[in-house]
Parts: structure tokens; sequence; C-alpha cells
């Protein structure tokens, strides 16, 4: 019997393990961690995001590079084989906006339990607690691992060792430093689904304020780069939220311009309506409040938080009475809800990112079998791969795809041999 050893216990690499074990391979998993799936626990924020329930073939749009390369892979094990999956190991799914899947009972504890159990199910060995140093090669083949106990034997070996966003869950490059050393081109790593950092200071004011139904954009030396519609959250440093997360790779990718450009998001808050609806909205409103002052105008219009930072950016005097404000003023202050801009300073570290853009090279991988196509035996899954999606579950689709598709064919490489 084969042995196969899998480097990470995460989404792809239990699901490695799992169909590596299924194609009647020996198979030990190795954890740096004291447990497995460290970072699931925290996806979803707690609950656990794990696929999406668009068509299959719309996937690869879905991802910031190189979407295409996962073809191969979503369509052997898609997302109806992953809900398909997690049912049959006592996991019932729900469907929320965006298609968002997630576990019924929202906990990501069961994502993972379930997972381990199949490993177990299937015999795989779980080793944790136990850092991978180095991979041994032999003639352009696989032979196995050093650890820091001593070398481990293995006639293949799948590196699923993530990325670097979120080192607290063992995503610390490992994985990235083994296969270069073995003669992989590692694409530039970058952070992707990241929060921003804005230059204004008065973004600190609005610390804590959630905005539901607004269209963020950015724009690159004032060219139009991405859109994204839904909710957003201000921090002490700038932007987060789901549609900052999904817009923060076209500024990232920005961000690598020499000299770097100017980038910009502009919020609408109020992106239902026409500015000339909108403009009516506030001449109702201020009909309504016609004998109060302009600080007290705006309260069923926007967050009471965030109308003190309208009215600064404004140019209207807070006292003003709205029946005094022109139409000159109102066409401003249209302009404002609709285009709150944000000059953008830098992206947050990788290690704050949901995932890490860039990675092996996709060139050097076989699509259909996730090996290697410099080093016999050696397969990769998950993160570690130059593939990046946005949020939506997309990401945990092509861990548990790449997983899948490299645990099945590693099995068929060592019972070959």
């Amino acid at each position: 019997m084969g042995k196969i050893i899998v480097i990470g216990a995460g989404a792809a690499g239990l699901m490695a393990a799992i169909h590596a074990a299924a194609g009647g391979a020996s198979v030990l998993l190795v954890e740096k961690m004291p447990a497995p799936g460290r970072k699931i626990l925290i996806t979803g924020k707690g609950r656990c995001n794990f696929t999406n329930s668009c068509e299959i073939a719309d996937f690869p749009r879905f991802f910031a590079s190189n979407g295409a390369f996962l073809n191969s892979a979503l369509r052997s094990f898609d997302n109806q084989d992953v809900i398909d999956f997690f049912a049959s190991h006592g996991v019932a799914s729900r469907v929320e906006r965006g298609g968002r899947l997630f576990p019924e009972t929202d906990k990501a504890r069961d994502i993972v339990d379930a997972l381990v159990k199949a490993a177990r199910q299937a015999g795989v060995k779980v080793l944790t607690d136990q850092t991978v140093r180095s991979l041994c090669m032999e003639n352009g083949q696989i032979t196995g691992v050093v650890t820091a106990t001593g070398v481990l034997r293995a006639d293949a070996v799948i590196l699923a060792t993530g990325g670097l966003s979120y080192p607290g869950t063992g995503s610390t490059g490992d994985g990235y430093r083994m296969a270069k050393e073995l003669g992989h081109t590692i694409t530039l790593l970058r952070p992707a689904l990241v929060p921003l950092e804005t230059k204004e200071s008065w973004v600190k004011e609005l610390q804590g304020l959630s905005l539901k139904n607004v269209e963020g954009t950015v724009k690159v030396n004032g060219k139009k780069m991405d859109s994204e519609f839904g909710e957003m959250l201000f921090t002490h440093f700038g932007l987060s939220g789901p549609i900052i997360l999904s817009l923060s790779q076209a500024v990232s990718r920005a961000l690598l311009l020499k000299p770097t450009p100017e980038i910009t998001v502009e919020l609408n808050l109020k992106p239902a309506l026409t500015p000339e609806v909108l403009d009516k909205r506030l001449q109702r409103d201020f009909t309504a409040f016609t004998r109060k002052q302009f600080k007290n105008s705006l309260g069923e219009l926007l967050p009471a938080k965030l109308i003190p930072v309208i009215i600064q950016l404004s140019g209207i005097s807070a006292e003003k009475p709205v029946h005094q404000i022109t139409r000159e003023e109102r066409g401003r202050l249209v302009e404002l809800l609709q285009g709150l801009r944000f000059t953008i300073g830098k992206t947050r570290p990788v290690a704050e990112a949901v995932v890490t853009a860039g990675g092996v090279d996709v060139k050097e991988i076989n699509p259909k079998t996730m090996q290697s196509r410099l080093v016999k035996g050696l397969f990769f899954a998950g993160e570690i791969i130059d593939v990046d999606g946005y949020t939506g579950g997309f990401n945990l689709q092509a861990a548990f795809s790449t997983g899948m598709v490299a645990g099945a064919a590693a099995a068929r490489h060592v019972a070959e041999q």
C-alpha cells in the first residue's frame, strides 16, 4: 500500500486526506497546530460560509486570479458534491443572500467535526503538534518529509499548508518556502479580502458604524476598476466589511503599480435613488423640518453617527435653517451622499487578510490532478496555489475541490508505483 503524507489539516488538507485514503492509500495528515481546522473555525464570523449555490460554470469569474485553472477541479467536485458530503456526515445547510451556504446550526465547528470524522472513518492517521521543515526529493521524485523529530518516508506528498493570512491558525507560509526549495515559482504574495486604510482622519469618528445596501466603487487615477453592493463597516483605521473585502483585490493590484496611483473608494449611500429622486427626498425632508437647523434635519435619512461627518464635508453650516439652504448647496449634498470619497493609503497587513493572493504558479501545476509539473509525487491543494476568490464561499469551495482532486490523484499515483 502506497503512503501519502498530507501537510496541513485545513479545509483542503482534510478533504485531500479523505479522498487519498478512499483511493486505497495509507495516509498520514500532519498538522503543526494542536488541532485540525483552526482557520475554518473563524470563517464567516464563526458560522463558516462553506460554498456557494451559483452555477458551477460561473464559479471561475468569482476569482480575482486564475479562476480558469480551477475549471477541471470544480467540475470534478462541485458545490452540490460539497453540500452532499456534509449532509452525509450530519451537517444540514441553508442558503442565504448571494447564494452563500452555511451550516443550519450556524456553527463552523460542525464543518470541522464532519471533516475530521470522515478522515478518521477513512483510516487517515492525524498527527498534530508536528511541524514539517522540508521535503525530501531524489531524482525528481518526492520521497518524504523532514519534521522536527526526524524523516517520514512517503510515496507522495500533498502540500495544503494555506497562505499567510491569520498566522495564528497555522498559516505562516511554510508551504511556499518548501515548494520554492524544490524549484517552484511563487508569485508575488499579497493580501486579498482585506480591510483598507484611509488617509482621511475623520473616518475614526465613524468607527463601529455598519451600513447596509450601499455601493462601493474603487477608482484608480479616477478610472472605475470595480464596484460592489452590500454591507460595509467603518473602523478606526478605515473601511472593512463584505463589499470592502471584495473591492480590496482591485486595490491590492493597484498598489503594485509604479508610481503608486491615486486610489479611492467612493460610497454611494443611496444607490437605489437617482440624483433627481434623492434631491426630491431632501426637499421633502427639508419641508417637514422647515423650522429646524440643518444638523437636525437628516435624522430620517442617515444614521446619527454619520450626520456630523456629512455636515462637515458638505460645507453647509450646521446651524443654518433648512429653508435657507440653496439649490446649489442641496446639489452638493446629493453628490456627497452618492459619492462619499475615501483616499486609500494601503491595505491592512496580509496577516489580517481572509486569504492570500499569489502562491505556487499555476503554470507549474497540472489542473486535472494538482500534481507538480516539476516534481513527481508532489501535489498541491487550497490556498497555497495562486488562486484567490471573492467572498461568498468561493475560496472554501476551491479548497475542497482542489483537495479532492489532489487526494484522489495522489492515491492513483502511488498505486501505480
